[in-house]
């Protein structure tokens, strides 16, 4: 059985970020996949810096998500735009997770092998479209595969993410898309 890490890059309470997470997960679920979500708010990750890993190494919550990254088969990522970029949230886990850990472990041990589904909500027209390719690209630069579909809502709000309404409409599909993708890319 395949097994989906999901995690958004939001640190908001009721971000629609993470409401179309859910709806990514519940759809993952149903077609089969195991899905682990961790909250990258929860984790030990102070803003990188160089000079404190060559003091302390790993902080515990970098260590705990790259053994998440490692176990899971690929990612399901929500990720908010800022400024037509993914969230500092977001891009300090990865660059964490991105870092050699101690004895033989290999660079980018979280990443290689890795597929991952990427989608965005935003109130605005492009619905966090810009940070999905700043996103993409720095997945692929460590070695994940990126599903095609980019799934990205415009027009947001809590409301839409209704369950009963979200999966038949065209952001559903959409989503529905790119989780089958980030599947079959796994199989």
């Amino acid at each position: 059985m395949l097994t989906l890490l999901a995690f958004s890059g939001s640190s908001r309470t009721s971000s629609l970020n993470t409401l179309l997470l859910e709806r990514a997960e519940v759809m993952a679920a149903l077609a089969g996949a195991t899905v682990e979500t961790i909250d990258l708010r929860e984790l030990d990750l102070p803003i990188y810096d160089g000079d404190y890993e060559a003091a302390n190494g790993l902080p515990q919550g970098a260590r705990d998500l790259k053994e998440a990254m490692r176990e899971a088969d690929g990612f399901l990522i929500a990720s908010p735009e800022y400024n037509s970029h993914p969230t500092p949230l977001l891009i300090n886990a990865l660059d964490w997770a991105s870092r050699k850990g101690g004895g033989d472990e290999a660079p980018l041990s979280a990443f290689k092998g890795k597929v991952a589904g990427l989608m965005a909500a935003s109130p605005g027209a492009l619905g966090g479209l810009r940070s999905l390719w700043a996103l993409r690209t720095m997945l692929q630069n460590v070695g994940v595969v990126v599903a095609p579909t980019l799934a990205a809502v415009g027009g947001a709000n809590e409301d839409l993410f209704q369950e009963e309404t979200f999966a038949p409409s065209s952001n559903g599909r959409r989503l529905h898309a790119m989780v089958e993708e980030t599947l079959s890319l796994l199989s």
